[in-house]
């Protein structure tokens, strides 16, 4: 497998706001929190791999009517993936190419993305590192996805480093990521 990183493109945002909208509309009668861009397409300046990180931000009493209403538009659940508090969604086209995930809000995964994402816009200086990082992870002959975020973990340490996150917290992201 080859990992796809790509230098930024300033038709993320927009791409974002396209597939928010689409959201917005799908869950319109869901209470929402938030729809978040997160992950590294939502960092200006940020190479990424080329897919849309999507969060949408609800109650805990919300998820089940939320991803009805996803699954009602054509999203495909794909289930926790392991992670409890987050339900993962294949999107029904490519435009953008996006993951899609319900989200309890006020949990650590919520908490981790949008540290992650706003310490990576607030420093250039860790920015560029990481970006670094994932290019030279991805330019690795038979790289893998759980190589590839393995490989990412001890940076993203240091980007969640200010993040308010306690501890035990930062751990269990490092475990996570770290995870085969």
């Amino acid at each position: 497998m080859t990992i796809e990183v790509s230098a930024y493109s300033p038709a993320w945002p927009d791409q974002f706001a396209l597939a928010a909208g689409r959201l917005a509309q799908a869950l319109q009668d869901v209470p929402l929190v938030a729809i978040e861009h997160v992950g590294s397409t939502a960092v200006p300046g940020l190479p990424a791999k080329p897919i849309l990180d999507i969060d949408v931000i609800v109650g805990r009493a919300a998820v089940r009517a939320a991803t009805t209403r996803l699954e009602a538009a054509g999203y495909v659940h794909r289930g926790d993936l392991g992670l409890t508090d987050r339900e993962a969604f294949d999107a029904p086209d490519d435009d953008p190419p996006r993951h899609v995930y319900v989200c309890v809000e006020g949990t650590l995964h919520v908490r981790n993305h949008l540290a992650v994402r706003d310490a990576l816009r607030r420093d250039a200086a860790l920015r560029e590192r990481y970006g670094a990082v994932k290019l030279a992870l991805a330019a690795e002959d038979g790289m893998t996805l759980a190589r590839y975020v393995a490989g990412k973990s001890a940076v993203l340490q240091e980007v969640l480093a200010g993040s308010g996150l306690t501890a035990a917290e930062k751990a269990l992201v490092l475990r996570l990521n770290a995870a085969p």
